[in-house]
């Protein structure tokens, strides 16, 4: 009997972490390291350092400090999605924030981040939403978001994204993404097959003319084509 070859297990993920707090990014590299298929590349304190560590470190996942003294997580973000317009590989963004309200969070949506996460998510919370945006999801808290948008008087009131000219199913599906749902759930809600739904999302993503779910979910509140305010 021909012994069958072992399987080669998956890369880990490889993060960087920006943080102008010492003990935060000690933090966070000891809960990392320590979880399965998870490993710290590189740490910065501020954006300005960032370009180097991406290109020294090429991590995946960039957990980013939305907040610094000289270069804050938003510029750092916003670089990074200028560099992946002219033809670089750049990591995904998850940023940081001590407060739930920070309007700095949805600054650093708007330039590219593709989610959030507070300071004091429990360890097991920030190994999952690493996890989660490496594999090329983006982690919103829908409640959050809304908030954000309501609290900053960025959303519109009217009819929002006439001029995207989304099919009704395309709404369907974006008023589901901003619910938090995942592909196979709207998939599930809506009695469509999980490609479908991609389908559907790419276009919705091409006619907002945004990179990814978060800015469109973003965008779909700012809008007023999903309310932030609930009846």
């Amino acid at each position: 009997m021909t012994e069958q070859p072992a399987s080669t297990p998956p890369a880990p993920i490889r993060v960087g972490i920006v943080d102008d707090e010492p003990l935060v990014r000690a933090g966070l590299r000891v809960i990392l390291d320590s979880e399965p298929g998870l490993t710290v590349v590189g740490e910065a304190e501020d954006g300005s350092q960032v370009p180097a560590l991406v290109a020294d470190t090429r991590p995946d996942v960039v957990l980013m400090d939305v907040r610094m003294p000289h270069v804050d997580g938003i510029a750092a973000t916003r670089a990074l999605g200028n560099a992946e317009r002219r033809g670089a590989t750049v990591p995904r963004v998850l940023v940081l924030t001590t407060f739930e309200n920070d309007d700095h969070v949805l600054d650093a949506l708007h330039a590219g981040a593709q989610g959030f996460l507070l300071k004091r998510a429990r360890p097991e919370e920030v190994a999952q939403a690493v996890r989660v945006v490496a594999r090329g999801d983006s982690l919103l808290f829908p409640d959050a978001v809304r908030r954000l948008v309501a609290s900053s008087g960025g959303a519109d009131a009217g009819d929002g994204l006439r001029d995207a000219r989304l099919t009704d199913r395309e709404g369907e599906v974006l008023r589901l993404m901003a619910g938090g749902m995942s592909n196979a759930e709207i998939a599930g809600e809506l009695y469509l097959g999980v490609e479908t739904v991609r389908t559907h999302v790419g276009n919705v993503l091409a006619k907002l003319g945004v990179r990814d779910r978060t800015q469109a979910v973003v965008r779909a509140y700012e809008s007023g084509f999903v309310p932030v305010h609930r009846p």
